[in-house]
């Protein structure tokens, strides 16, 4: 095979895995899915001790096919592209590896057989096959919203943090001789915690008057804090963005999120069309 051929052969197999603008590559996204599905079910039932004793031949058999399968899939998407360690390292490449060791470690490890679950991280694919407007839509702004909040959760929580601390020491000063379970600082700080985000276990429970009136206290606050992380993101959520539905992937460094009439790769240049 020419070293033509050869380069015309990866970019049309490239178009087919990493893209769903295509009819190829909208087939082979969707046979992806089903087998993604399907192992997860396997594993939901294989974990039923009834089916498993009456069909683990089949539940074994099956998994290894498309754990099989996954392989391949892998490691074309490997060859495929010109920067390899671009892929493996992303989040996706990352995630296709998790999800196709685990049967393979379960031949020597026991108990990772389990780990296939992680396929489940693969269906956020759907949407480069649906491409519907509002999925796309809501998917990209939910997520710059989240990146937006981050600085601003980030202070909030150690703030929290912080909060939790000086209440939990409160707290073991007020009922550390009353055996009502605050046996040490970081038991109350457990339970400060535990009372602001309203979870309330029940483990432990101050029983002097001081210390249900703060609790009291504590509780209110857990409904505001609640709310706080809430706002910020949704602030950030309301803001507009330009949604971009072009689902092209660099061949060269595995980029996505091109102009819907991108002809370039916005961040190596590499030509985005094998026709020209």
């Amino acid at each position: 095979m020419s070293n033509r051929s050869q380069i015309k052969w990866k970019a049309k197999l490239h178009e087919i895995i990493y893209e769903a603008d295509t009819r190829a590559g909208k087939i082979f996204d969707g046979v992806l899915l089903i087998f993604i599905v399907a192992s997860i079910l396997l594993v939901m039932l294989e974990s039923v001790s009834a089916l498993n004793e009456k069909y683990h031949d089949f539940f074994n058999i099956a998994e290894w096919v498309i754990t099989i399968l996954f392989s391949i899939e892998y490691i074309g998407r490997v060859i495929v592209v010109k920067r390899p360690l671009t892929y493996i390292f992303s989040f996706y490449g990352v995630v296709d590896l998790l999800s196709t060791i685990p049967k393979y470690l379960s031949l020597i490890f026991v108990g990772t057989h389990a780990l296939v679950a992680l396929r489940a991280l693969r269906l956020m694919r759907i949407f480069r096959i649906l491409k519907l407007a509002r999925f796309v839509k809501e998917s990209n702004t939910l997520m710059r919203a989240m990146r937006q909040s981050r600085a601003k959760i980030s202070v909030f929580l150690f703030f929290i943090i912080i909060l939790a601390v000086i209440l939990g020491t409160v707290m073991y000063l007020v009922e550390a001789n009353q055996n009502s379970g605050f046996t040490s600082i970081p038991t109350s700080v457990y339970w400060s915690i535990v009372t602001l985000t309203t979870v309330g276990y029940g483990d432990i429970a101050p029983v002097t008057a001081v210390g249900q009136f703060i609790a009291s206290i504590i509780m209110i606050l857990g409904y505001g804090i609640i709310a706080i992380p809430t706002g910020i993101v949704t602030a950030e959520y309301v803001k507009k963005e330009k949604i971009h539905l072009n689902t092209q992937s660099c061949q060269k460094c595995n980029t996505a999120r091109h102009s819907d009439d991108a002809n370039f790769c916005y961040k190596c240049g590499h030509n985005l069309h094998l026709d020209q």
